[in-house]
Formats: structure tokens, C-alpha cells, sequence
């Protein structure tokens, strides 16, 4: 794999023709992929780190975001499949934990393909229906007045209207995959299934974290960390860390 977006969907900042299985990565609601830029550094020579980029974004800013999952999930599955020849795992934070669910459930259907792996962070059981208003649908002041809630965007971008002009329609559009998302009952996944969360996480509660077990007959285990919400960033260092240990320990030999 290269250091150019491939199909510019897919980039691989340190490329390692030598690793015997690649992670996928799926950011969070109004996240890229330069999230994980750095996190080849802290997790093992044999695994290539590969950030998905989503429509609207990085090198697909000319495409339109996507606002439903299905759509979003069927033309990330075209542009990974050449790249699933070895080993692979997925991880998302938050919206990009849905995606990884929902991908592999595709792949799974549609190209008999399973990942080693599925890691979610931040996200609640699909089978578990959202109770709160939706957010893709406020006005552009009450949308605003949520962001600055969450602590999830810098107070710096919040108050440049050049920004916000882009970053808000990408924002919505994220919202709306996730609120218009709807569950439908299929096995559960033979891979093993690790979830992240945040134990000052007002967003997804230990429970809804908990009921991720039901979606796999493999091995399960749930990490809780310091930290609100956005944890990916705050702890970082002991996430990498706990990823890697479940990589080596239960990566495929070479």
C-alpha cells in the first residue's frame, strides 16, 4: 500500500508491505481519517494502519457527504475489498464504530469476507434504539448551541464562520446516518467483537456498551477509560496500548 490515497478513499501513512494484516479505521461523526495519523507509531510493526475517508472530507471534499448508511457502507465495502488479501480488522469511534458493524455484516452477505477483529469505541448496541431528538434536523443555531456541549469541536473552529460553513453540512450529514439508521435482525458475527468507552461518557452508557455481546458467538471483552466522550484523543496512549495487546494477542500467525 502506498502513501497516496488510494481511490481516494483509503490512506496509509506508513505503508508496511511487510505486515501480516492491516487495521481499517472509521472516525467519528464530522472526524477524517487524519485522526489516526499517528497511530502506526504506537502498535506493532506487523500491522499497516489504514484510515478510511469518508465523502466530504480530506481527499474526497468534492464528493457530497452521504446521509444514510447503507449507501455510505456499499461504497466503502467496493473500495476496501481489493485490500482485504490479508488479515484485517476494523476499528470506528462513535458514528465510525456503526459503520465498522455494518461493513462487516456486508462483507460478511455479500463478499464472504470476515474481519480477525472488530474493535468499537463510543457506540451504544445497534440493537439498541436511540432515544433523544434527532440533531440533523435543528436549525443552524441550535445545532451550534449543541456542539458546544459535547467538547467534541475546538472552541476556535466553533467561532470561525468560514469553517462552519463547511464543516456543518458534514456534521449533518453524519447526524442523519446515524439517527435514520435502523436495525434488522441478523446472526450474530463469528469474529471476536473488543468495546472502548468513556467512563464520564454522557452520550452511551456502560449497558448500552455491554450489549455489544450479543452481536458475536466469538470472544467479547469491553475496556472502560477515563474520559468523556471524545476518550480517543484524551486517552490515546492506553488505548493504543490495550489495541495492540488484542492484536498480538490475537492476531493470525504470518
Amino acid at each position: 500500500m502506498t502513501t497516496r490515497p488510494l481511490f481516494n478513499w483509503l490512506t496509509c501513512r506508513q505503508p508496511n508491505p511487510q505486515a501480516n494484516l492491516r487495521l481499517f479505521c472509521f472516525p467519528y461523526a464530522g472526524g477524517s481519517a487524519s485522526i489516526f495519523r499517528t497511530w502506526s507509531k504506537s502498535l506493532p510493526g506487523t500491522v499497516e494502519v489504514c484510515a478510511v475517508e469518508l465523502p466530504g472530507r480530506g481527499s474526497l471534499m468534492k464528493l457530497l457527504p452521504l446521509t444514510r448508511l447503507e449507501p455510505l457502507v456499499n461504497a466503502i465495502a467496493s473500495e476496501l475489498v481489493p485490500y482485504l488479501d490479508k488479515p484485517f480488522a476494523l476499528f470506528g469511534h462513535s458514528m465510525g464504530g456503526l459503520i465498522s458493524f455494518e461493513l462487516t455484516r456486508l462483507l460478511r452477505s455479500k463478499y464472504s469476507l470476515t474481519p480477525f477483529h472488530l474493535f468499537i469505541s463510543a457506540r451504544l448496541a445497534p440493537q439498541i434504539p436511540l432515544t433523544k431528538s434527532p440533531l440533523h434536523t435543528l436549525s443552524e443555531p441550535e445545532l451550534l448551541e449543541k456542539l458546544r456541549n459535547f467538547n467534541g469541536t475546538p472552541k476556535a473552529v466553533l467561532e470561525n464562520q468560514a469553517l462552519m460553513e463547511l464543516f456543518l453540512p458534514i456534521l449533518r450529514a453524519d447526524f442523519a446516518i446515524v439517527e435514520t439508521y435502523v436495525y434488522a435482525q441478523e446472526p450474530p458475527l463469528e469474529c471476536p467483537i473488543t468495546v472502548f468507552g468513556g467512563l464520564q461518557d454522557q452520550e452511551v452508557s456502560y449497558e448500552a456498551l455491554q450489549a455489544w455481546r450479543e452481536q458475536t458467538i466469538a470472544a467479547f471483552s469491553l475496556q472502560m477509560f477515563n474520559g468523556a466522550h471524545f476518550f480517543i484523543h484524551s486517552e490515546q496512549v492506553v488505548l493504543l496500548k490495550s489495541i495492540a495487546e488484542e492484536l498480538q494477542m490475537r492476531a493470525p500467525a504470518a
